[in-house]
């Protein structure tokens, strides 16, 4: 019985390749043209799925977003100019990594912008501890407290002698 486990998780393992959704009937003869699509397709939003490649995804818009690709491909296009065609049909959008330009710069200036700030807070933080356990001398005891003090150590004394 100890065996069907780690038969259970390499089986489990094996089963979770990743899917792609092309059909056999998409595919190129000219192999070169096809990686060629392919590493496209992986660059290309689904616009019904939003957050798959169109490699990736069965939704019959990301089928012909395929083969309009491989077309363009096989008319002649370079990877820019198919891209290009499919951002000037659809927008930005269908671009999973968006492209630098002024209206996404928000988009990629954001993530290093909230790290310099949680950066800059924490050395903001750091100072300000570092500040307050700065200890200066400590005050003197009043007479009131070595009076305290000397009866409290005498009563400890007395007591540790009995």
């Amino acid at each position: 019985m100890r065996w069907l486990l780690p038969f259970l998780i390499a089986a489990t393992l094996m089963g979770m390749t990743p899917a792609c959704a092309v059909q056999p009937d998409e595919v190129l003869t000219d192999t070169a043209l096809e990686a060629r699509a392919r590493t496209l397709s992986r660059e290309l939003r689904c616009m019904v799925c939003q957050n798959q490649s169109i490699d990736d995804s069965d939704a019959p818009l990301a089928r012909d977003l395929r083969l309009l690709v491989r077309d363009r491909l096989k008319a002649g296009d370079s990877d820019g100019q198919v891209l290009d065609f499919l951002v000037a049909r659809y927008g930005e959008f269908v671009l999973l990594k968006p492209r630098l330009s002024w209206h996404t710069l928000v988009l990629w200036a954001a993530p290093v912008a909230v790290l310099l700030l949680g950066a800059l807070g924490l050395v903001a933080l750091a100072r300000r501890r570092g500040s307050e356990n700065i200890a200066s001398e400590p005050a003197a005891l009043t007479p009131a407290e070595r009076a305290r003090l000397a009866a409290l150590g005498a009563s400890k004394v007395n007591s540790d002698t009995a």
